[in-house]
């Protein structure tokens, strides 16, 4: 099965980049709106999360939002596929990135000091691994978690790779990352805008407890960085701006501050990005899922599990 699976995704993969983008992102869109026709469970569980966090929508404006949604899903896989075969020029003709003044200077010309960015999935959230064309300096880097077919995962990570990000998996290179981050001029992207499991910590998101990952605020720490958001918006068919938010303090008066807080900061700028463009974020995700609540903790740090994210 998985030896079928990878010659499907290398199949797939091949149709794609050779279609025009504007043909792939229409194609994709078309396929978000048949599985909006053809899923009812995520078309109802977008539609629940819709609706409780925007209460003051009307039913047919949820639904609207929701068909929205698929077809942004559907679109940003497609695309995702295609401009991960583009070359940089390629990439830059349809990307662009704002808010690289808000980043420290690099001292005396060499590489600036390195960075956590909490982020999400938002938009085209595989160009995040492109935000290094746009930041003369820092490395691009994220992690990820192995699928359950190896050679599946092996095909996408060799499509991914092609972006220059550095990939680490969460649970096979917790000493490359270690090794990776005590170099300058990191740009370390974490995801924290899924169900962390139980694992995760309490912290209220659209004014609904759920299970959040403290994972960026324990890096910023640990290795001195600062923290920052960033989110990728669609501009238009086939276009994005990744926008890098403030900086959330990890320290008040040089003692740094509970990972909890930390962590609560980040859902509030997430919050605030998805309001802005409600259709561009993951709503078929069971982000208020349910479980085993851990025991909540005023500051300290999380076990291992929380290290590299959800």
């Amino acid at each position: 099965m998985d030896t079928l699976l990878s010659l499907f995704a290398r199949a797939l993969i091949s149709v794609l980049q050779a279609l025009p983008l504007g043909v792939v992102a229409r194609l994709g869109r078309a396929l978000g709106a048949l599985a909006y026709v053809a899923d009812a469970r995520h078309r109802n569980l977008a539609k629940r999360n819709l609706a409780a966090c925007f209460p003051e929508k009307t039913r047919a404006e949820i639904t609207a939002l929701a068909r929205e949604n698929f077809r942004r899903i559907g679109e940003g896989f497609a695309c995702a596929i295609k401009t991960a075969g583009m070359d940089d020029d390629g990439a830059r003709a349809v990307l662009e990135l704002a808010g690289a003044e808000k980043l420290p200077r690099a001292a005396d010309g060499g590489p600036p000091p390195s960075m956590v960015v909490a982020i999400g999935h938002f938009g085209n959230f595989e160009m995040l691994a492109r935000a290094g064309l746009f930041l003369p300096g820092y490395q691009t880097a994220t992690t990820f978690r192995g699928l359950r077919q190896p050679g599946l995962t092996r095909v996408l990570q060799s499509l991914r790779e092609k972006s220059g990000c550095l990939y680490f998996e969460r649970r096979t290179d917790a000493a490359a990352l270690k090794a990776a981050m005590n170099r300058p001029g990191m740009f370390l992207g974490l995801h924290a805008d899924q169900h962390a499991g139980d694992r995760g910590t309490r912290l209220p998101l659209f004014g609904r407890d759920c299970s959040t990952s403290l994972a960026p605020g324990v890096f910023a720490l640990r290795y001195g960085c600062p923290l920052i958001t960033a989110a990728c918006y669609r501009l238009r068919l086939g276009r994005w701006r990744i926008e890098l938010g403030e900086e959330i303090p990890t320290r008040v008066n040089g003692q740094p501050r509970p990972t909890v807080e930390i962590a609560a900061d980040v859902n509030r700028a997430f919050e605030a990005i998805i309001r802005r463009d409600p259709a561009n974020w993951f709503w078929v995700h069971n982000r208020w899922k349910p479980g085993k609540w851990r025991a909540d903790k005023p500051a300290g740090e999380p076990d291992a599990g929380e290290e590299a994210g959800d």
